[in-house]
C-alpha cells in the first residue's frame, strides 16, 4: 500500500466510514552481537509483496499463538507475572508474549533461546534434527511447550530483556500490538537462512542500517536508534528502562493533508490509543 492509499484511508476514518481492525498481539526479538565498532542488529528482509512490510527490513518477530499461553510451559528465568509487570499485560498474555519470542526466533533465525537448565544454554541446533524440530513448530505440528518437554529443556527467560511496545496505525488493515525484547545471540549457535518470509539475512550495525537508508517500518528505525550509543551488548541489555506505548496515527489537518504522528507530538489526539 503506498502513501496516497494511506492518505485515502486516514480521510475516511476521519470521516467515520471506516472503523479500524483489532490489532493482534505479536512478539519481536532484536538479536545483538558484539563486533568492532558496537553491537551489530540482525535483521530480515521480507519478501515484497506479502501483506504486512513486504520489502521491508525487520527484526525476527510474529503474532501471538494460541499454544503460547500454555501454563505448563518449562521457565527459568524472570516469571510470568514480572512481565506482565513490565510489559503491563495479565500474566497469561505476558506468558503467551515470552513464548511466542522465543518461537518466533527459532522459526525465523534457527536460534533457540533454551537450555537444560536455569544455567545451561543450547550451543549448537543446526543439525538436520534440529531444523526438524523448528519444521514441525513453523508448521503447527507440535507446540513450544511440547518440543521444550520432550527435549527435557526449559524456556530462558533470563535472556530477554523488555525493550518497547508499538500498535500498528489504526487505519492499517493488518494491525499488530507488538512488544519488543533485546537478546543477546547465543554463543554457539548461529542465525540460519530458514523460513520462506525473507529473501535477505544481515548483521549490521544500527547506526550504519540507519545512513544506508534501508527500508524500515517507524518501530524497526526507532529501536535502532535507541541502540545506536551503546558501546556493547551487555550494555544495552542492562540499561534499565520502562516500557511505554508508542501508537503512531495518521491525522487529517485542516487543510486535508495528512500527517504522521506519535505520542508527544503537537497534533497527536488526546484520546487512549488503547480505545482506538
Amino acid at each position: 500500500m503506498d502513501l496516497s492509499e494511506l492518505e485515502d484511508l486516514a480521510r475516511a476514518f476521519a470521516r467515520g466510514d471506516k472503523v479500524p481492525n483489532a490489532p493482534r498481539h505479536a512478539s519481536t526479538v532484536v538479536l545483538l552481537r558484539d563486533a568492532d565498532g558496537g553491537p551489530e542488529a540482525y535483521l530480515l528482509r521480507r519478501v515484497k509483496g506479502m501483506a504486512f512490510a513486504g520489502g521491508m527490513h525487520v527484526f525476527p518477530g510474529g503474532s501471538v499463538d494460541p499454544d503460547d499461553e500454555d501454563a505448563a510451559i518449562r521457565w527459568a528465568g524472570p516469571s510470568a507475572a514480572q512481565w506482565g509487570e513490565w510489559f503491563r499485560a495479565d500474566e497469561r498474555l505476558a506468558r503467551a508474549l515470552v513464548c511466542a519470542a522465543v518461537r518466533e526466533t527459532f522459526e525465523e533465525c534457527g536460534v533457540l533461546l533454551a537450555g537444560e537448565s536455569a544455567d545451561h544454554l543450547l550451543e549448537d541446533v543446526s543439525s538436520d534434527e534440529w531444523e526438524a524440530e523448528r519444521v514441525a513448530l513453523e508448521s503447527r505440528a507440535q507446540s513450544l511447550s511440547q518440543l521444550l518437554e520432550r527435549r527435557g529443556l526449559v524456556l530462558r527467560t533470563d535472556l530477554l530483556r523488555p525493550y518497547a511496545h508499538w500498535i500498528t496505525p489504526e487505519i492499517e488493515p493488518k494491525r499488530f500490538d507488538t512488544r519488543f525484547f533485546l537478546a543477546e545471540m547465543p554463543a554457539g549457535q548461529a542465525c540460519r537462512a530458514v523460513g520462506g518470509e525473507a529473501d535477505e539475512r544481515i548483521w549490521i550495525r544500527p547506526q550504519l542500517a540507519i545512513e544506508e537508508g534501508l527500508r524500515m517500518l517507524p518501530p524497526t528505525h526507532n529501536s535502532l536508534q535507541q541502540l545506536v550509543h551503546y558501546p556493547d551488548v551487555r550494555t544495552a541489555l542492562d540499561d534499565p528502562r520502562e516500557v511505554t506505548l508508542v501508537a503512531p496515527k495518521m491525522v487529517v489537518m485542516p487543510d486535508d493533508t495528512v500527517k504522521f504522528v506519535v505520542p508527544g507530538d503537537l497534533d497527536y489526539p488526546t484520546s487512549d490509543p488503547r480505545t482506538s
